[in-house]
């Protein structure tokens, strides 16, 4: 069975500023990758992350099989002033102010992957908006030595952590309006599931290449949960044997033809195993999906022009998503809701707002605009 390799509104103030760079989020943040970053902060503090302005908290959320586990919220301290917003009126006012204006965003990253896109969380900054990036389970800070990478048998089991982490950024904005969700691939899938149970508790979805079906559409996945869903109620821990390429790995790293820096053990060279579980889980949100989530909140889905699946690596891969396909996603993301935007992105990865400038500006104008037409 061949699978494909899925990673990782409000205010009239739109994100259209790329107001970091990728050098600055990785050389010049100094990053040491030590086993600190993966210890636990101390219940309901936040301590300082590793990416220079943010802060992370530790979630707990109880333990499974595997032991303790928690999911962990990073959100950026230093929102710029006023008067370096597009749109600013130029009247000076405080940062508390500032943030009561627009609403907040959370960030979920997607399959083998993690929050480490610091010039995202800038734009949105820069447009008033307090950004928040979610860990789940299992991932980036929230992995620890104990647990299986991103394992999961029901994708409603990450309300616990979406929930916890809008708690907090409700206390930390009690003037603000509900969040924007963002999602990236399987985030992206997590995250339009979890709005469709909770839609009063956001204001609207940005997707990033959602993981909304899998390669082959309806017929490839009702096979592959033919043979998968038997063995997953058996042993849910257990692996599928696919091909585990670098490609993806290769487009996003600056120790290969990438910009950014990332941890070894968060976002490896290969994706982490699929378990049977795991997949289960999803293909079960896919059937979701296509029977139609009716969301009534405005939704915006990225997707790239193209998508390029080759056994070695290619510069491609640097202007086409070399994960998912596509013309399948924009097809399937009308199902969303009522109010689904679908914007394709020439030149875009798979994670579009990791590719190269200028395609990622251009992806950031299309938020703006789209957040003219649906802000509230």
């Amino acid at each position: 069975m061949a699978m494909p390799e899925p990673s990782s509104s409000a205010a009239a103030n739109s994100p259209t500023e790329d107001t970091g760079t990728v050098s600055e989020q990785s050389r010049s943040a100094g990053v040491v990758l030590t086993e600190d970053l993966l210890s636990d902060s101390p219940p309901g503090t936040w301590v300082p992350d590793y990416l220079p302005g943010c802060e992370r908290m530790t979630l707990p959320l109880g333990t499974d099989e595997e032991g303790p586990f928690c999911a962990t919220l990073v959100r950026l301290r230093q929102q710029p002033p006023a008067t370096d917003r597009p749109h600013s009126t130029g009247q000076p006012h405080s940062t508390e102010q500032a943030r009561s204006e627009a609403a907040p965003v959370l960030q979920i990253h997607g399959w083998t992957d993690y929050f480490y896109n610091l010039p995202t969380a800038r734009r949105w900054a820069a447009a008033g908006h307090p950004f928040y990036a979610l860990d789940l389970r299992k991932y980036g800070r929230s992995l620890r030595a104990h647990h299986t990478p991103g394992h999961i048998e029901n994708l409603a089991d990450y309300d616990a952590e979406i929930s916890a982490a809008l708690d907090v950024i409700a206390t930390q904005h009690p003037d603000a309006p509900p969040p924007i969700l963002c999602g990236h691939s399987t985030g992206g899938l997590v995250a339009a599931l979890w709005a469709a149970d909770h839609q009063q508790a956001v204001t609207a979805l940005v997707l990033n290449s959602p993981w909304l079906e899998l390669p082959g559409d309806v017929p490839a996945r009702a096979a592959a949960e033919g043979l998968i869903s038997p063995l997953s109620r058996i042993n849910p821990l257990a692996t599928v044997k696919v091909p585990r390429l670098e490609n993806y790995w290769e487009s996003l790293s600056d120790e290969a033809h990438g910009e950014w820096q990332l941890h070894p053990q968060w976002r490896p060279r290969k994706m982490f195993p699929m378990t049977l579980g795991w997949l289960r889980a999803v293909f079960a949100g896919h059937r979701r999906v296509h029977g139609g989530l009716g969301l009534d909140l405005p939704v915006l889905v990225l997707l790239s022009t193209g998508t390029v699946y080759r056994p070695q690596w290619t510069p491609e891969y640097q202007e086409n998503d070399g994960v998912l396909d596509v013309d399948l996603l924009a097809r399937r993301a009308v199902r969303l809701g009522h109010r689904v935007t679908v914007v394709r992105v020439p030149g875009a990865m798979h994670d579009v707002f990791a590719t190269r400038e200028p395609v990622r500006s251009e992806a950031f104008a299309e938020v703006a605009r789209w957040m003219r037409a649906y802000g509230e």
